[in-house]
């Protein structure tokens, strides 16, 4: 069986972080699937879905340490073509991933007890994101 749904967030901006667990959750309870996976993915090219400990620290963290790996440059050749601001944006979210997948199991999402799901903006301003979220399994 598979079920397959949508919903929007808004963003404020870059490193701008949430929470998706409860909805997520939410929305596997709907499937009724109890045996499965669940893939959670950003509809857009500067935003990224991973799991971490969803706590304040790394809520900072997580977006300070890409902006040291991959920080804003006039130099990447995204800027040269579309001088934009957001060569750094497409960069970070490629390096994390536009998607998740989490087994289910009794119906219910298999994290550890500091493992939440989360969505980053890499983007530098708010954006509108859909999320697309696949349920499959029986």
């Amino acid at each position: 069986m598979v079920y397959q749904d949508e919903f929007n967030l808004m963003t404020s901006g870059h490193g701008d972080m949430h929470d998706l667990t409860p909805l997520i959750s939410e929305l596997v309870a709907r499937s009724g699937i109890q045996v499965g996976m669940v893939n959670i993915f950003n509809i857009g090219s500067t935003a990224s879905i991973g799991t971490i400990e969803f706590e304040p620290g790394l809520q900072r963290d997580l977006p300070q340490l890409l902006d040291r790996l991959i920080p804003p440059s006039q130099a990447y050749g995204h800027e040269q073509a579309w001088h934009d601001g957001n060569g750094h944006s497409h960069l970070q979210a490629t390096w994390l991933g536009p998607s998740l997948t989490v087994p289910i199991h009794q119906g219910r999402l298999k994290l550890g007890t500091w493992q939440q799901i989360f969505h980053l903006e890499c983007d530098i301003k708010p954006r509108r994101r859909t999320i697309s979220v696949t349920v499959y399994g029986e």
